[in-house]
């Protein structure tokens, strides 16, 4: 495996412009818990350009039916993108406000992650793109936050055939 950059310019221009849509390559999970962790995972690969097809541990989508629990589960994205190793968009977690564009921001409720956001603009106060609720230039301080952890992306291991 090989570290490369995530392309944080590519994952906010994904995000504008399917933050109030729905991308018709993916489907959309909004009557099924939210679309949130769904978004989400479509904007880190559109910065990351590689998807882990790991049984169970993975992060990829192939269709409804053929997904993992971290392409469209809110505490699974948080889960995989925190972990150690493994194809992918790398994460290390952070205040929100540290937060750069292109990084995610996971709310809390009783200690349970139950949304994801993007972070798209940052100065001195992030701002979001969202789905479930579409959002687009949200203020993060417009939800509730007191359980809120960021995620920075540091960066994405792929394959060495991987571009």
């Amino acid at each position: 495996m090989r570290w490369a950059a995530y392309d944080r310019a590519a994952a906010v221009k994904y995000a504008e412009k399917w933050a109030l849509g729905r991308n018709p390559a993916y489907g959309d999970f909004s009557g099924m818990g939210g679309d949130c962790a769904n978004f989400i995972s479509q904007c880190l690969f559109a910065g990351s350009g590689v998807m882990n097809e790991q049984a169970d541990v993975g992060w990829y989508y192939r269709g409804m039916n053929r997904r993992s629990p971290a392409w469209s589960g809110a505490v699974f994205l948080h889960r995989y993108l925190v972990r150690k190793g493994g194809v992918g968009p790398v994460g290390e977690e952070r205040e929100p406000e540290a937060l750069l564009p292109g990084d995610v921001v996971f709310l809390r409720s009783g200690g349970r992650i139950y949304h994801s956001l993007l972070v798209v603009k940052n100065e001195g106060a992030p701002l979001i793109a969202a789905h479930t609720a579409d959002s687009w230039l949200r203020p993060l301080n417009g939800y509730a936050l007191a359980g809120a952890v960021g995620v920075h992306i540091t960066g994405v291991w792929k394959e060495e055939g991987d571009a």
